[in-house]
């Protein structure tokens, strides 16, 4: 009787390079993202390939995907560098665009509104986390509630109230608003500011530190991130918008660039409106916050991850 034993078979473990190895389920996957990509990014192809093209020769070629006639003629109608008759000749309406006065006029606003809100919206959240008083979570939820109130509820008031102030047709009135603070703001800072240990409050008051010093010299230097974040998002917002500086700005000195271009849109009743000179203007116009987000997209998604709001 043999008495030799059997030698076990060393079973196969699967390597990065087997799991990496092709599956049904991963190329669907990878197909529905490529997909998915695709169509998120087509609107601003599309943009871009009008922008380009002529406009004369726009309307014949209306569903190629490439440039009809590409030319750089709509970029220098909205910059003001075309003539009258050049823009005519390439199919623009001939009606006037003041860009760099409406690019100033949205910056103004752009920067009051985030300057102020992330001032204002950063000490209400330092009362609503770092102070002990009595009802202060009764009145943070409160406040919070504001959060389901529609903006155009409010435009009315606020539209009389500014009014009354005398600041209709005017950069501040624009911007005044909503340079306070928002519900959104300060739940966004309050929760960075409740992860911040309080043993480091308690130092400051030993050494004498008030409340004041504390939120300027200790919090607020720790808040880079988030309060970049927030900067970010509000600068967005305060540029996008277009119902209230429609209602408010309605002299061409306190017009703003969303405003305007909805103006140099409807500038051309009786005829097609200036397709191409329209999406060079809205591509220009987003150049800003294109350059803002690449600065600091890495800053504000770890902010974003460490506060916790999704």
């Amino acid at each position: 009787m043999s008495s030799a034993t059997a030698t076990p078979t060393p079973t196969a473990t699967p390597t990065a390079k087997d799991r990496r190895s092709f599956s049904p389920g991963r190329v669907v996957a990878w197909a529905f993202l490529v997909l998915f990509i695709l169509l998120t990014l087509f609107p601003f192809y599309w943009m871009l390939r009008t922008a380009l093209s002529n406009n004369v020769a726009l309307a014949a070629n209306s569903a190629n995907l490439l440039p009809a006639d590409l030319t750089l003629g709509a970029f220098r109608r909205v910059l003001g560098l075309a003539t009258l008759e050049e823009a005519q000749a390439q199919g623009g309406s001939g009606a006037s665009l003041s860009f760099w006065l409406y690019l100033r006029n949205s910056l103004v606003v752009a920067v009051l509104v985030t300057v102020g809100q992330v001032f204002f919206s950063s000490m209400a959240a330092y009362a609503f986390a770092r102070l002990r008083w009595r009802g202060r979570d009764v009145v943070f939820a409160f406040f919070l509630s504001a959060l389901l109130v529609p903006p155009i509820f409010v435009a009315l008031p606020n539209f009389l109230t500014i009014q009354s102030f005398g600041l209709l047709n005017t950069l501040p009135g624009i911007a005044l608003p909503t340079m306070l603070m928002t519900p959104f703001a300060v739940y966004f800072m309050r929760q960075f500011f409740l992860g911040i240990p309080r043993e480091l409050d308690e130092a400051a008051k030993i050494d004498g530190a008030s409340h004041l010093r504390i939120f300027w010299r200790v919090i607020m230097p720790m808040s880079i991130a988030p309060i970049t974040t927030l900067s970010l998002l509000q600068f967005i917002a305060a540029w996008n918008d277009y119902l209230w500086p429609l209602l408010v700005g309605q002299t061409e000195g306190s017009r703003v660039l969303t405003v305007a271009l909805g103006v140099f849109r409807s500038q051309t009743p009786q005829g097609s409106p200036d397709w191409a000179g329209l999406m060079a203007a809205t591509l220009i116009a987003a150049i800003p916050i294109l350059v803002l987000y690449l600065l600091l997209a890495r800053r504000i998604v770890n902010s974003i991850g460490f506060t916790g709001i999704k």
